[in-house]
């Protein structure tokens, strides 16, 4: 059985409950994504011409995207 050693404070600290649920990880990830939906609507109100510079190279790079 190997020996326990003491924590150095240079390591990182293991998680007290290292499994989460299903469920408790799709709703860490909903709100992340909500957020980060929110975040890109913000930064486009504050900054509508970089916004539409964005939406134009997104519309090129999909017209001229192949299959």
């Amino acid at each position: 059985m190997p020996e326990e050693r003491p924590m150095r404070e240079d390591e990182p600290q293991q998680d007290v409950e290292p499994q989460e649920t299903d469920a408790e990880r799709r709703r860490r990830r909903a709100q992340f994504l909500r957020e980060r939906h929110e975040a890109k609507e913000l930064r486009d109100r504050v900054q509508p011409r970089r916004a539409r510079a964005a939406r134009m190279r997104q519309a090129m790079r999909m017209r001229t995207f192949r299959w």
